[in-house]
């Protein structure tokens, strides 16, 4: 590790002009790239007590050796020129957004002398066009059998092609009529490369040539009387329509736009893209990164490097898309003459669309725009939706983002190995006995101080054990119906271990074990609830920092406990406090143990949450009917059971709230007036 003094640029030495820096390591190698509208003041930040560092910026200043800088005319250029040296120098401590998994693609091997059309899964090959991603592979195999009807190209290996050449028959594809069968000859090499070039142009989104086409054919060959093969195109068009019907419609107007959603936490950030051709949804995409510290962690700093780093990569891939296309299809424009080249040109697919809406504009939103314009070649829609169908779809894409950063914690601990990885870190980053098997961690949830309440999670190798989850409603905001987080944690932290030792000594020993067995007619303790708390947790997490650990220190103290370890995980930084520490311990920020902490301290809040908003509920449907006289609180609960919502007891009759089971005629008319009066 480098200390970042000895390589701290002379004061007043670096300019204050915009421009882009590099962080070099002790092998000269680009480790972390970066702009700014002000070079001095953005480096100089990098040179403050390391303490005051986010953990992921300490590392990469501790592990870097040198820095150095360009200056540049404006804020557009440090844009594009940070794209570019990532792009080169791949920077271990950039964010890089590639795909949480490899997306199934169509792909057609445009660049063999005869073309294939496969399934694909990994990163993109010289020679080949790609078509998606779908969301599922078994849809790239749905849409390729749909289009060998029409499009009856080649799928084979190249082994299979040249044994089934080199035996002179087609394959089974070749005799049912999928297959063209050019190894045996059937059709040549030029007329498989038309069956090619369509099916690359009905992919490309000109389906209304092929349908038109198909219909003439087919009620050509009904007026010729050829019924057989009028029936066999009529099934080739509805094939043809079924794989447009899977495109859904969304705009009526034929709206070319790219709608993008983030969705974040402390530790990663995962973003959805629907790309929407023609008011369809013609592909969609994701990405799971980590976020760093030292450039902006919220949404407008992440929206502005996804979309230059995106829209970037998405025009190099066409420009080098478009010459292997006009390579690969010479021979057949010097054939066919002017009108086939028009095609060609006209083929080629812009890479941003007229229209990018997304939850935010992001930051130097600008500047953005005149990069993401100067690529397209014409003025870029970059906006946020109001309302609408477009407001619609983007909280649907947000939804999808929500979703695939849950799925991708989920995988992360789902696996035995990862769990027991971040098992095996727990204990050696705070230097316990023993491996935590059981965890527990509590969490407070309020609004403002009030209906105070708190959960209790558990979590058994690395997993949830539900059946052992409890919830509380804080008994110190029973006056007031007030309380702080800090006063609220030290009193369910004594209540959860105040029969602590009691708990340890209700385990059943072997012999007590087998005397249950034994007897046939043993009754259920009366302390059966609490023998699901009799194993002690290894490790006891509070949700928050140093005050929140204090105080359920000095209840251990208070109680005794000195076998369970106690730390406080607070959400900012993901940082560890132990009793007694000045220093909080700091994970790696890829590390598994974090992400099992992480995903224990969410579930703890996920089920306060739950538990507050139903208290909550509770008191506000109360306060309702409260003041009803002669309404006991039976009562009160077999009206909103009845009714289902105190909502549609306000809009029931008085006849029909004498239906409910003990309401008379009187009683139904004092509810119904007192309900009008509020």
């Amino acid at each position: 590790m480098a200390d970042p003094s000895t390589y701290r640029p002379a004061p007043g030495s670096i300019p204050t002009d915009p421009g882009v820096y590099k962080f070099r390591d002790d092998s000269n190698r680009v480790i972390y790239v970066g702009k700014a509208k002000n070079l001095r003041s953005r480096l100089s930040s990098y040179f403050q007590d390391l303490t005051q560092l986010h953990p992921r910026t300490r590392q990469m200043v501790l592990t870097a050796s040198q820095v150095e800088w360009t200056v540049v005319a404006s804020e557009v250029e440090a844009l594009q020129l940070e794209y570019t040296w990532i792009k080169r120098f791949d920077p271990y401590f950039n964010v890089k957004y590639r795909d949480d998994k490899s997306y199934p693609m169509l792909a057609v091997s445009v660049g063999e002398q005869v073309p294939r059309a496969f399934f694909y899964r990994g990163p993109r090959r010289k020679g080949v066009r790609y078509f998606g991603p779908y969301s599922h592979a078994w849809a790239v195999r749905e849409t390729l059998d749909l289009l060998l009807r029409v499009f009856p190209m080649r799928t084979c290996s190249k082994g299979v092609y040249n044994r089934h050449q080199s035996l002179g028959r087609p394959c089974l594809l070749g005799y049912i009529g999928k297959c063209d069968a050019p190894c045996v000859g059937r059709v040549s090499v030029t007329e498989h490369r038309e069956i090619v070039n369509g099916l690359v142009s009905f992919m490309n989104g000109r389906t209304n040539e092929v349908i038109r086409d198909l219909t003439t054919k087919m009620e050509q060959a009904a007026e010729d009387l050829d019924f057989e093969k009028a029936a066999r195109l009529r099934d080739d068009l509805g094939a043809v329509q079924k794989i447009m019907e899977q495109q859904a419609v969304v705009f009526g107007d034929g709206t070319d736009a790219d709608l993008i959603a983030f969705h974040t936490d402390e530790l990663e950030a995962a973003v959805q893209i629907f790309h929407v051709r023609d008011g369809r949804i013609r592909g969609q995409r994701g990405w799971v990164v980590e976020k760093i510290g030292d450039e902006d962690p919220a949404l407008p700093g992440l929206l502005q490097d996804f979309l230059v780093q995106f829209y970037s990569d998405a025009a190099q891939r066409q420009a080098q898309e478009a010459a292997e296309d006009a390579k690969v299809l010479a021979e057949s424009v010097t054939r066919r003459g002017v009108d086939q080249e028009s095609h060609i040109q006209a083929k080629q697919v812009q890479p941003v669309p007229r229209e990018i809406l997304v939850q935010a504009m992001p930051a130097e939103a600008h500047d953005v725009a005149q990069i993401l314009s100067a690529l397209r070649g014409s003025q870029v829609d970059l906006r946020v939706p109001q309302r609408g169908d477009k407001r619609a779809l983007l909280d649907t894409v947000a939804r999808n983002a929500k979703d695939q950063l849950r799925q991708h914690k989920l995988k992360r601990v789902g696996d035995l190995t990862a769990r027991s990885a971040a098992l095996q870190d727990i204990q050696e980053a705070l230097g316990m006995e023993d491996a935590p098997l059981r965890i527990e961690c509590t969490d407070i949830s309020h609004i403002q101080g009030t209906d105070v309440v708190a959960s209790l999670v558990v979590f058994e190798d690395g997993l949830p054990r539900k059946a052992d989850y409890r919830r509380y409603r804080v008994k110190e905001a029973a006056g007031d119906g007030r309380s702080d987080d800090v006063g609220s944690i030290a009193e369910i932290t004594r209540r959860r271990f105040k029969r602590h030792s009691q708990d340890k000594l209700a385990l059943p020993d072997e012999e007590a074990e087998a005397a249950t067995f034994a007897d046939e007619k043993v009754e259920e303790s009366s302390s059966e609830a609490a023998r699901k708390f009799a194993y002690p947790p290894q490790l006891f997490i509070v949700d928050g920092g140093a005050p929140q650990v204090k105080a359920a220190q000095a209840v251990f103290d208070e109680l005794g406990i000195v076998d369970v370890t106690l730390v406080g995980l607070a959400k900012r930084l993901e940082e560890i406090w132990v009793p007694g520490d000045d220093e909080p311990v700091i994970l790696p920020r890829n590390s598994q143990a974090l992400f099992l902490l992480q995903q224990i301290r969410d579930e703890a809040h996920r089920f306060a949450i739950s538990y507050h908003r139903q208290q909550r509920s509770k008191r506000m449907r109360s306060s309702v009917l409260d003041s009803v006289p002669g309404l006991g609180p039976q009562r009160r609960t077999d009206l909103v059971k009845h009714f289902g919502s105190v909502k549609k007891l306000r809009e029931a009759s008085v006849e029909e709230i004498a239906q409910v089971k003990g309401f008379g005629p009187k009683l139904a008319e004092t509810v119904y007036q007192a309900l009008l009066k509020k």
